[in-house]
């Protein structure tokens, strides 16, 4: 690693690591290494970490790590952890950093009395990745909640934001994945006021579900694949006799079949064709075609 690099790291005190296995970020618990790991935790040092990226061919902005599969060869280059989680409450108005988890977030709307969010409160995510990827759950999605989001042009440096109507959400989609160049700093939700005790019971109870339904017990990255327009993605795999099926270590859940875990120190090789596997077994009994949820980043 270029010494002239390291040398602006520590001079800016931003966090970093060389040759950092991704196994270890990562909820699959698979992955390659990076070559530098880097942890700004404000947005002066975020905007500090996208100028030295400049040094480097290839940059990968990343979270908690829980929609991501990263390759055995891990990813050249930089990769970017956003940690800036701090988390403000004013009236109904709740402003986070991209890198505040989920978790976190509906905790603090719980505590202040805040409803709206409860349906994020189990999905293992930062508030960058799940507005990026309109992450939702139990019939509701960031978009329902978020009101601006502010962003960093990493090709122009420039801070900038949007409403919630130009942020284009739709389904797992939304206008950042179409403009990597918009790195998400931080976001605003719009809550509503509501009884505490509800909140917590309502959180609860979607938890509870989440623990029954899906395989928690085993390292994977969330749902596997995107609902198909008519059609459950974990019947279909279902019906083709798929759940339990493996590929290495890597497994399709006895549990819900729409989830690929790692059952067993399963590479990413395992994964990917455990993956087009059962994309092809669907397409050939029911002629539709699954579309992958997860983001595959790095090098075989």
């Amino acid at each position: 690693m270029d010494k002239a690099v390291l040398d602006m790291l520590n001079t800016e005190e931003i966090p970093y690591k060389q040759n950092e296995p991704m196994s270890k970020h990562t909820t699959f618990k698979i992955g390659g290494s990076a070559d530098l790991m880097v942890f700004p935790d404000n947005e002066e040092k975020i905007i500090r970490c996208f100028s030295i990226a400049k040094e480097f061919e290839n940059t990968f902005v990343m979270g908690n790590g829980s929609n991501i599969l990263v390759r055995d060869g891990g990813i050249r280059g930089i990769v970017i952890v956003m940690s800036n989680d701090n988390i403000t409450c004013r009236g109904d108005v709740i402003t986070a950093g991209a890198g505040a988890p989920l978790s976190r977030i509906a905790g603090v709307a719980a505590n202040h009395s805040k409803s709206g969010f409860e349906f994020a409160s189990g999905i293992p995510g930062t508030l960058g990745g799940a507005v990026r990827m309109n992450a939702g759950a139990y019939g509701c999605e960031m978009r329902d909640v978020i009101n601006t989001t502010r962003y960093l042009n990493t090709e122009t440096m420039e801070i900038d934001e949007l409403t919630n109507e130009r942020q284009m959400f739709s389904y797992r989609r939304s206008i950042f994945c179409d403009r990597p160049e918009f790195v998400i700093l931080s976001a605003e939700l719009k809550l509503r006021s509501g009884d505490f005790g509800e909140i917590m019971a309502e959180t609860e109870r979607l938890n509870a579900r989440r623990r029954d339904k899906q395989p928690l017990n085993l390292p994977s990255a969330g749902s596997t694949f995107k609902r198909p327009e008519g059609f459950y993605a974990a019947e279909l795999i279902e019906s083709c006799g798929l759940k339990g099926f493996g590929a290495g270590g890597a497994m399709v859940s006895e549990k819900h079949a729409g989830f690929v875990v790692n059952a067993s120190g399963a590479t990413a090789a395992d994964v990917t064709a455990l993956i087009d596997y059962v994309k092809k077994e669907v397409y050939n009994k029911f002629n539709v075609m699954l579309e992958c949820e997860i983001l595959v980043v790095g090098e075989d």
